[in-house]
């Protein structure tokens, strides 16, 4: 450990307790995107913290919620990006949290609150990292910083990507850190490289102008009939699509990163057991799990026709409606499969059924050899003294598409303060106080490196 990493980690030690009490400030006022309650409140507090530090703030009005971007420069020319959110998820069920959602309390050595843990005390481990690496090198950064805050990301960040678009000059960065970075179940550090994109579509089936009495079943045509016949023929027993060109473009795994899933641990004993699954799709298990993250997935979501109340209610549904969702590999476009699945339901005979995309996002993936990969991966274990795991692609969906391909294919990593068992979108959503501590650490290393790295272009 040189005598700059040494001041960061004595600094961080020392003024943890602060950090703290700033993560509970923030915790404290609500922010919820899906209602609205409290945002243009978190914003400014947001820009607050931001210019108390001598960041230069702007907050920009979008169509949805304001957008806060911070910029210190640095010494270097090389600037990192810093994404976070500070919107979270509504509370409820409000009678499950042991204490009340923003009403932060420290319990056992972790900190309880929603957005404790996404993303709020993220952001804050983050302000503490800079404020750690600023320290270290008397009150400069050897790279510039760019913090993006954004208020809709558990939304879906419907306005984050028109906003980049709109403002590349202003965004320009060689690499950027993603939320929600973590550990697993044995504190091994874990560095996701790849998102899967996604396509949400609601179809709307309807047979007649009302529902009718079921005793016409002989002759009637039945909504949630049709609509179950047509989501039976978007895929096969096999979990094979059906539709006309979805696997064109869809990029396999690369041997690199079939030695990465290799390396990752087997999770199928934990999900079995955590989920209660008895069967896992096509029988898979062990490692071919984890591989299939490269496969895309048909999911229905829900469907809701007829009468589903108390008792019974003899009807043949005049409507039937169903939400599905479409994750997508690397080389596969959303707008793209929206036409494919468009051109399907009018070859099959539902040229009449409504079909209409409800959120879209690409998918995304950094190069495993790129030099932030390899920053990231040598700071992580030196903080946490164990082997890093490197996820090639995870199942889930992010904006991060919205920053890589436009701001010119910069790479993009995570690193962050959570753990499995953090209870994020559920009631007492908390992190563990040690790792939001380490968490802070290792970004601030990855602060202090990254002007010393060459870009992804080598």
């Amino acid at each position: 450990m040189n005598s700059t990493t040494e001041r960061i980690d004595t600094y961080l030690d020392k003024e943890l307790d602060n950090y703290i009490r700033e993560t509970s400030r923030l915790c404290a006022q609500p922010s919820v995107s899906a209602t609205g309650e409290g945002i243009d409140a978190c914003a400014n507090l947001v820009a607050g913290m931001l210019e108390s530090r001598g960041i230069q703030v702007q907050r920009f009005e979008t169509s949805g919620n304001p957008i806060i971007v911070g910029r210190f420069e640095g010494a270097s020319d090389r600037t990192l990006l810093l994404y976070n959110h500070y919107d979270v998820q509504p509370p409820e069920p409000l009678e499950l949290w042991t204490t009340p959602p923003f009403e932060p309390a420290i319990r056992d050595g972790s900190f309880y609150a929603r957005g404790a843990a996404d993303d709020k005390g993220e952001f804050i481990s983050r302000l503490a990292a800079f404020d750690a690496v600023r320290l270290a090198h008397d009150g400069e950064m050897p790279c510039g910083v760019l913090f993006v805050v954004e208020g809709e990301e558990e939304v879906g960040s419907p306005t984050i990507a028109q906003f980049v678009r709109d403002n590349k000059d202003i965004l320009q960065c060689h690499g950027g850190i993603w939320e929600f970075g973590s550990v697993d179940l044995n504190d091994h550090p874990e560095l996701t490289l790849g998102y899967r994109g996604i396509l949400t579509v609601e179809i709307i089936v309807e047979t007649m102008v009302m529902d009718a009495h079921s005793g016409g079943g002989h002759m009637l045509p039945s909504a949630i009939w049709r609509l179950i016949r047509l989501l039976d023929g978007l895929k096969d027993t096999d979990e094979r699509i059906q539709i006309e060109g979805f696997y064109s473009g869809a990029r396999p795994p690369t041997e690199h990163d079939l030695e990465l899933l290799e390396a990752l641990p087997d999770m199928e004993p934990w999900i079995r057991e955590h989920l209660g699954v008895r069967e896992f799709v096509r029988g898979l298990s062990g490692k071919a799990l984890t591989r299939a993250v490269f496969d895309p997935t048909c999911n229905i979501q829900g469907m809701a026709s007829g009468y589903l109340g108390e008792g019974m209610k003899t009807i043949v549904p005049a409507k039937a409606m169903a939400k599905i969702d479409f994750r997508l590999v690397p080389g596969q476009d959303p707008e793209d499969i929206f036409v494919k699945l468009r051109a399907h339901l009018d070859d099959h005979g539902y040229g009449d059924v409504e079909a209409t995309p409800l959120a879209m996002m690409w998918p995304a993936k950094v190069d495993p050899i790129d030099p932030l990969v390899t920053l990231t991966v040598e700071t992580a274990e030196a903080v946490y003294e164990k082997q890093s795991l490197i996820d090639p692609l995870i199942g889930g969906s992010s904006p991060v598409y919205a920053f890589a391909d436009p701001l010119g294919g910069i790479p993009i990593v995570a690193a962050g303060i959570n753990y499995p068992g953090g209870r994020v979108h559920a009631p007492d959503e908390h992190f563990r106080i040690a790792d939001f501590l380490k968490g802070s650490r290792h970004v601030a290393r990855i602060l202090d490196g990254f002007a010393s790295i060459p870009d992804n272009n080598g």
